[in-house]
């Protein structure tokens, strides 16, 4: 059995001080939202708690599904290496990058710089230097559980928060869920923006959604975890052999009592008895202010046979 913790859109605070010249962009919108909306939302050490409770469960891998920062200060990045160190080494952690981690052009070159080794392949790794830029999609294989990350992250223009996969790593998706399969794996795809339909607002879509659905329709996968809508969600998207999961998570950094849920992470205690594989989701986080982190579901997942 295989324990993978998921957690998402952490958007680590506080903001370093800017320098006046990177505001002459849209990070001046995202800023002004930071010292407006953001920072006290998600102000507090609920991050921190969250995290302490999930390596209490002593979860066999971590997944993160992006927006590690806010708007992609070059301090911030950094910082986010810094957290991802605390979080555990690269080995035990699985990143793909947000809308967030992109939020300018050039500012996603320097987080997957930062943060290459969080978001490289087995093979890569093993044989490449520091420092060598990730190619997406990656996998990562632990047992009999094949974990692939993707990426949506693009800059995008002022007051959205579009992201996109694009035609050439959607056929390199496909051609590895398919190898995958053919190997018996539990697939786990982990993407930033949500792949079904209606997921979220159409200035925050995943603008080639029905690409990913083509793909996974193809090709198979048992598990779709993503993050960017701040909330628990459960949907499904079609599959060759029935419809496959898609689960979301809220912000591992919101304060509870507010619009969006309060800090959760989800943990899937992934199985396989006489060549049948079963998925159990525990979720766990904060519901009430004041109230320390609680178990809020345990539920079977059914995975397409």
């Amino acid at each position: 059995m295989l324990r993978l913790a998921h957690l998402s859109d952490p958007h680590l605070g506080p903001l370093p001080d800017p320098k006046l010249i990177q505001l002459f962009s849209k990070r001046i919108l995202g800023y002004l939202n930071w010292r407006r909306n953001r920072s006290g939302a998600m102000g507090g050490n609920h991050l921190e708690q969250l995290v302490a409770d999930m390596k209490a469960q002593s979860p066999d891998h971590i997944a993160v599904t992006g927006d590690l920062v806010n708007i992609a200060l070059p301090l911030e990045i950094i910082g986010a290496r810094d957290w991802l160190e605390e979080v555990g080494p690269s080995d035990f952690v699985s990143v793909v990058p947000g809308n967030h981690d992109a939020y300018v052009p050039g500012a996603l070159k320097k987080a997957r710089e930062a943060w290459a080794d969080y978001m490289t392949g087995d093979e890569t790794k093993a044989g490449s230097e520091t420092g060598a830029q990730p190619t997406f999609p990656y996998v990562r294989r632990r047992g009999d559980i094949a974990i692939v990350g993707v990426s949506t992250a693009r800059a995008s223009g002022p007051w959205f928060a579009t992201g996109r996969v694009g035609s050439a790593q959607a056929k390199r998706l496909r051609a590895t869920l398919e190898d995958l399969g053919k190997q018996n794996l539990f697939r786990v795809v982990m993407i930033h923006h949500p792949p079904f339909r209606n997921a979220t607002h159409w200035h925050k879509r995943l603008s080639d959604a029905s690409r990913v659905r083509a793909v996974i329709k193809k090709a198979g996968a048992e598990l779709v975890l993503h993050g960017h809508t701040h909330i628990d969600s459960r949907a499904h998207i079609e599959g060759p052999t029935g419809p496959v999961p898609v689960i979301g998570v809220p912000s591992a950094t919101n304060a509870p009592g507010g619009k969006k849920p309060g800090a959760r992470y989800n943990l899937f205690s992934i199985d396989r008895e006489n060549g049948e594989w079963s998925c159990r989701l525990t979720e766990r986080g904060f519901t009430t202010s004041g109230e320390a982190i609680s178990t809020i579901a345990n539920e079977a997942i059914v995975i397409p046979s």
